[in-house]
């Protein structure tokens, strides 16, 4: 078996400190960075590796994938965890990690690693993910082994090992960053009674800051997926930053939430997810007029169970992809198009119309024109309360 290790590395101080960890223990150590949205200087991080020792790094383009083949799956299934969180860092593991597979064939590589702790969620959507797409590899976790057990303890590793890490101080908040949202903990949140400080937030404004006057926006979905903003067609990418620009401006997009973490523990978690928020939202509607009651009820359950298998890791399962053929057949008619309206961090539904709503004016109005037969209620009624009646 070779040393050779495959290492999911964000140029931050943990996966830079794990590179030098790595090959003071004989490994050849491949660094390898996804770019799901996430905005980095991927140049200068590369540079980092290869400097901390690095044989290679591999930079990756994953923006398309991760919004058609990650974030509009879980779009189209309504998936929300604990009804604040979009699944935004929780999406982009299961994607990350078949990069890194990919990469460990490529380079014949029988190890691949990654800089999560023991508390957290990641370590498992990771870890899982690779097993079931690959079940040879080898999975090293250093910090969770490591004699490093402090930040601090990271830090004078690096200074002791010349390693390149950010001089500027601290931020007291842990950020994980893609194109879907951004999930913000650690630091003063860790009390749930502490209100955040408005400097956390990196694509929301407050509702002081946010634009004054409402922002209206239509939305065209085709078989559940966006495909138009304010009647332009566009690109799911481009579609999503545009569309994040605009509700976040607005105020739109934020969660601050306690929940329950795969390990067992409850975290205090901050969301900004401007996109995602309006996007939930404008399907949701689009759904209620095209799905009849039983479907869309049940629908409603799956989407639970969807968002727990996404954050539990458990991308590539059978369940998942079982619920993803079912996702799918419900989508074929939400086609049609929503109207929102954004402002001071509402995101309203004003407006939805689609060529296969099941919505009948002339079913539901109580005015002239009226079709609905009333004289049938009292008989319904009977029958529907009978085996409740005394």
């Amino acid at each position: 078996m070779n040393k050779k290790v495959i290492l999911a590395y964000s140029g931050g101080l943990d996966t830079s400190v794990i590179i030098k960890w790595l090959a003071r223990r004989g490994y050849e150590v491949i660094a390898y960075m996804a770019d799901v949205g996430q905005e980095a200087n991927f140049n200068l991080y590369k540079a980092r590796a290869l400097k901390t020792g690095a044989k290679k790094v591999i930079i990756e383009d994953l923006k398309k994938e991760f919004v058609n083949g990650f974030v509009f799956k879980a779009l189209k299934a309504d998936a929300i965890y604990e009804h604040g969180y979009l699944l935004a860092t929780a999406l982009s593991r299961p994607l990350i990690a078949k990069g890194m597979v990919k990469a460990a064939r490529a380079e014949k590589a029988d190890f691949v690693a990654h800089g999560c702790t023991g508390k957290g969620n990641d370590q498992v959507r990771f870890e899982v993910s690779i097993g079931a797409l690959d079940s040879r590899l080898k999975v090293l976790a250093p910090v969770r082994e490591w004699e490093l057990k402090t930040r601090q303890d990271e830090i004078e590793y690096a200074k002791e090992n010349n390693i390149p890490i950010d001089t500027s101080k601290k931020k007291p908040y842990s950020l994980d960053v893609n194109l879907w949202g951004i999930s913000i903990e650690s630091g003063k949140l860790e009390d749930p009674y502490y209100e955040p400080d408005e400097d956390i937030y990196q694509l929301t404004k407050g509702i002081d800051k946010a634009r004054a006057k409402p922002a209206y926006l239509e939305i065209e979905f085709k078989h559940g997926v966006p495909v138009k903003l304010n009647s332009k067609s566009m690109d799911g990418v481009s579609l999503i930053l545009k569309l994040a620009r605009i509700a976040g401006e607005a105020g739109v997009g934020r969660s601050d939430m306690v929940e329950n973490r795969l390990v067992g523990i409850k975290s205090r978690e901050i969301y900004e997810a401007p996109a995602g928020w309006a996007l939930y939202t404008a399907h949701k509607a689009l759904e209620s007029i095209v799905l009849d009651r039983e479907l869309l009820h049940f629908k409603d359950l799956v989407a639970l169970k969807y968002s727990e298998l996404v954050y539990y890791g458990l991308w590539y399962t059978p369940l998942k992809e079982a619920l993803d053929k079912f996702v799918d057949d419900t989508q074929k008619h939400v086609n049609g198009t929503v109207r929102l309206k954004l402002h001071k961090g509402n995101c309203a539904v004003v407006g939805r119309k689609s060529p296969d709503s099941l919505y009948r004016k002339e079913l539901a109005t109580y005015e002239k024109g009226d079709k609905f037969d009333q004289s049938l209620a009292k008989g319904f009624i009977d029958i529907w309360g009978l085996p409740y009646r005394k």
